[in-house]
């Protein structure tokens, strides 16, 4: 049987082209990377622009090169190398820099420097786009965290407690010393003692041993003691000093890196070898609603229970108010937080670490909010500590509570579960507080843009856009971008 002859399609890989396709031709018109274009182009940018000092040779424009970054972070590119990369080989990088070709250094200087305290600024007015197209709503958020680990090397470490035992050790080995000078030399040392060996205070330490030294000087001591003596002068005032600095780093926490002063030691849920190692790392506070994120927060502190009130402060001072509404977990619930809600008006529907052991027992009953007053200003504090108590399990036992408790896992854990599962984000590139706030900034408005390419056409949020900025509502000129 004659087989027929296999017909391939023309391939002509040199041929000229009499109209040459374009970027705008290749990219679907739904594409994410267009939505991320025309946020970039009508957010005000103003706090950027005023930090680049005039004069000089030109500079890459910062909408072209947020634009990178931001389209970056939604890819899952966050090495400032592999952008480089990127915008000489991806079209969609080639079409938001507009065939401009900006180094790795750039794009990290631009990063680390030119957005520095100025991200959060931009990363509040897109959410306000977000809640005047009726897509999000500041009133009702749901609060989490999680930890993610630093850039830092995870075995250079400094410990709180371990410079309080090495002061407490140094202080006894010089009450030591002394002592026993005493026992040689008890006249030339008589009255002379301090009053406390001060092991903050590297002079005094150093005077102390040059005296012990003195009065021992030509007598027959113990070898041991003469060499514990050479150490301690050789030794300790450098080691009080050295103490006295790690301190300053460690002001109210318990451990630092010597690679990112600013992280500490945290307990990772990504235990791999599941040997309770401790990480360098941050604590990242988010609040969400309808799975974007509304504000983000940073700390130093491994608890969440000390992260919610400059959390929520933080919030205020971005948008100007604060929410109604606040749903999070247990690890919130404390009667510190209980009163600062309810002082700034918020409801708090925050459960306490024993709600479920009280509740258990009984069967979830819906209680009417009203029928609970708020707790008095004027209570004696044990009484008080009941009061809020009691008003705060009325709300969570509520019809609208139960609603938010059972929404809560469904809204703010799963963005969790986005960054660090599909994004692959568990570990910061860049180091310092400042730095991994500007990381976190980027990473949450790829977040929040990836999610509004889902329920949005571009022309449809192209109109919504304008609609809000014609009203002039916060603020912003007036840009209309072609599609």
């Amino acid at each position: 049987m004659k087989h027929q002859r296999q017909i391939f399609k023309p391939y002509h890989q040199n041929q000229l082209m009499a109209l040459p396709p374009t970027f705008e031709e290749l990219i679907p018109a739904s594409h994410p990377v267009r939505v991320v274009n025309q946020i970039v182009n009508t957010v005000d940018l103003d706090s950027v622009f005023n930090k680049y000092k005039g004069g000089g040779s030109s500079s890459y424009h910062p909408r072209m090169l947020l634009k990178v970054l931001i389209y970056g972070y939604l890819c899952n590119i966050y090495s400032s190398r592999k952008l480089e990369s990127a915008i000489r080989e991806n079209i969609y990088f080639m079409w938001l820099s507009g065939m401009q070709q900006p180094d790795h250094n750039t794009l990290n200087r631009f990063r680390s420097e030119r957005l520095s305290g100025v991200i959060k600024d931009v990363f509040s007015q897109v959410v306000l786009l977000m809640v005047d197209s009726g897509h999000l709503d500041l009133r009702s958020v749901y609060t989490d965290g999680t930890k993610i680990e630093s850039s830092a090397n995870r075995y250079t470490f400094v410990w709180g407690k371990a410079i309080k035992r090495s002061r407490e050790r140094i202080e006894a080995q010089l009450e030591e010393l002394w002592a026993y000078a005493q026992t040689i030399a008890k006249e030339e040392l008589m009255d002379t003692r301090p009053t406390s060996f001060d092991t903050t205070d590297p002079q005094a330490i150093k005077e102390t041993i040059e005296r012990i030294d003195q009065v021992l000087k030509g007598k027959d001591i113990d070898k041991k003691k003469r060499q514990k003596l050479t150490y301690a002068r050789k030794h300790w005032p450098d080691a009080v000093e050295r103490y006295n600095k790690q301190e300053q780093v460690l002001q109210n926490r318990n451990s630092y890196s010597k690679t990112d002063l600013d992280a500490t030691f945290m307990r990772m849920k990504e235990d791999y070898m599941r040997n309770g190692q401790l990480k360098p790392g941050y604590n990242v506070q988010i609040s969400t609603n309808n799975q974007i994120i509304t504000h983000y927060s940073l700390h130093q502190n491994p608890g969440d229970t000390l992260t919610l009130i400059p959390h929520l402060e933080s919030f205020k001072k971005h948008y100007g108010f604060m929410p109604e509404e606040l749903t999070a977990d247990a690890g919130y619930g404390s009667y510190k937080n209980y009163e600062y809600l309810i002082e700034n008006g918020i409801t708090p529907y925050v459960k306490h670490s024993l709600f479920y052991k009280e509740t258990k027992q009984k069967k979830a009953k819906s209680l009417n909010v009203e029928s609970q007053k708020k707790p008095s200003n004027t209570a004696v504090t044990n009484s008080r500590n009941q009061e809020l108590k009691d008003y705060v399990k009325s709300l969570l036992l509520s019809e609208k509570g139960i609603f938010h408790r059972k929404k809560r896992p469904a809204d703010v854990e799963p963005v969790f579960g986005i960054l660090k599962e599909n994004k692959g984000f568990r570990r910061f590139k860049l180091s310092g507080l400042n730095k991994v706030s500007i990381e976190f900034g980027l990473l949450a408005l790829a977040h929040n843009l990836a999610k509004l390419a889902k329920i949005l056409t571009l022309d449809d949020f192209s109109n919504v856009i304008y609609s809000i900025l014609c009203s002039n509502k916060h603020q912003f000129a007036p840009l209309r971008i072609a599609v």
